[in-house]
């Protein structure tokens, strides 16, 4: 038998015996590098294919589903799947989110195969890293990185007619760079679609110029301090803004989005006017799936919403929080439109012009941070957030950058920066150093002046 995804995605369709049935084959290939003290260590590719089937039963209840996801290449194992699909959702309890599935016909390119890569996606790159090797070498600096590149074709089935494919390009890089003797260290990381814009030689000498920031080193104590944070720094923490952003859990009461009172705040001013958060699957350079893929059920996703399409949605516009992560369930709760999960964030300042350099170049007295690590909520009502620095914290003097000082801990919300913040840079493409390298890669941020913000505690992390 024919095992193409497709053929999977039939083959399962046609062995359940539920009253409907959903089936998500995503064929992967990743291809990586790996470096340590200025000599590549490892390299490898991998494929990978995955098959999710969802059962659904009437009941004299209502609804029952049950979700099974495993490796599967082959129609046996498929079946297997199914069966113990089909199994779950029999002996489950009605679905609360239940709604009528998705309906539609076969896209035009479902019959086109999965697209892969391979370790060529790094021809040009590759050679550009072996020169960076030995600049940091002469320069008595030592590089650590890795480079990954994935290409996840998904393939999504119903037995209401639905047949939807999508090919998403997803890579990221990250090079730390540190002093011979390690006392110091910095580093530079970033997304891309297919490695052609990423410029190996460019990033050493970037983090040869931060490691040289660093020869002279300040000592500084808690407190709170005017703090640039560069748009990987800002990605972090809209990243956290998204994710707690379910209509379930403000509805109910318990998130930053909630309404004293009941309710959401829908249509509140929640940070400075002008500002803007969005996502948009048509995105320029952060192109994601059209429409939602969800292999299980929570507050912010239903698999009853399989391939509903998806276009762009503002979550804040000029100020206002104007949606919030919707199914059609939560929905019917809120009286809100449908408004699903989309993989891509975007914010946008109005007005807000030039790079982090500018930034740096009108701060008197202050701090330019790298990135931020190991963020974890402490309250849901004020997304209060707490983590640490990492990898470069500079004061900044007269508009210069003088020294490196030491990290900290520190805590704030994502919701209140964006009240607080003064000066704000273009948007451009960022990348999430906490959570871009396995859970959400493609934003777009900019770079944000905050004037008060709070360093809790010292941190003894280089």
């Amino acid at each position: 038998m024919n095992t193409t995804p497709q053929a999977l995605v039939e083959h399962a369709l046609v062995t359940s015996t539920a009253d409907d049935c959903i089936v998500i084959v995503s064929d992967s290939t990743s291809a990586n590098l790996r470096w340590a003290n200025n000599t590549l260590t490892t390299n490898g590719v991998m494929h990978g294919i995955s098959v999710t089937v969802i059962s659904f039963i009437k009941a004299a209840e209502g609804i029952r589903t049950g979700s099974v996801t495993g490796s599967a290449s082959s129609p046996a194992q498929v079946a297997s799947l199914v069966e113990a699909a089909d199994a779950a959702a029999r002996s489950g309890s009605a679905a609360e989110d239940a709604a009528e599935l998705v309906t539609g016909e076969p896209t035009d390119d479902w019959d086109q195969p999965p697209l892969p890569t391979d370790i060529h996606v790094y021809d040009d790159f590759a050679p550009a890293l072996g020169e960076a090797f030995g600049r940091a070498t002469d320069g008595k600096r030592v590089l650590y990185g890795f480079v990954n590149h994935e290409l996840t074709t998904t393939f999504l089935g119903s037995s209401t007619g639905l047949r939807l494919r999508h090919a998403q390009p997803t890579g990221h890089y990250g090079f730390t760079g540190k002093s011979t003797d390690l006392t110091r260290s910095a580093w530079v990381g970033g997304a891309t679609r297919d490695f052609a814009d990423v410029d190996a030689l460019a990033v050493e000498e970037t983090l040869a110029r931060r490691l040289g920031w660093g020869a002279r080193q300040v000592d500084l104590p808690a407190g709170r301090y005017d703090t640039i944070l560069p748009p990987t720094a800002v990605a972090d923490l809209m990243v956290d803004a998204y994710w707690s952003a379910g209509a379930r859990t403000a509805h109910e009461g318990q998130s930053v989005y909630s309404r004293r009172g009941g309710g959401t705040r829908i249509g509140d001013l929640i940070t400075r006017e002008g500002v803007n958060l969005f996502s948009d699957p048509a995105y320029d350079g952060l192109a994601c799936a059209p429409f939602t893929v969800a292999a299980t059920s929570d507050n912010t996703e239903s698999v009853f919403d399989n391939g509903l399409p998806l276009g762009r949605t503002d979550w804040i516009r000029d100020g206002r929080l104007t949606s919030l992560l919707q199914t059609r369930h939560t929905a019917s709760m809120t009286g809100q439109p449908v408004t699903p999960m989309i993989d891509n964030l975007v914010l946008s300042i109005d007005d807000a012009s030039g790079t982090v350099e500018d930034l740096v170049a009108g701060t008197e007295r202050g701090l330019l941070l790298t990135c931020l690590w190991y963020t974890r909520e402490v309250d849901a009502q004020t997304l209060l957030l707490t983590g640490l620095t990492r990898d470069g914290v500079y004061l900044v003097e007269n508009g210069e950058i003088t020294a490196a000082v030491n990290n900290f801990r520190w805590n704030e919300s994502p919701v209140d920066l964006l009240r607080r913040f003064t000066h704000a840079s273009a948007t451009v493409p960022s990348f999430s150093r906490e959570w871009g390298d396995d859970y959400f890669s493609r934003t777009a941020t900019p770079a944000l002046r905050v004037p008060d913000f709070n360093m809790s505690s010292v941190s003894q992390a280089l």
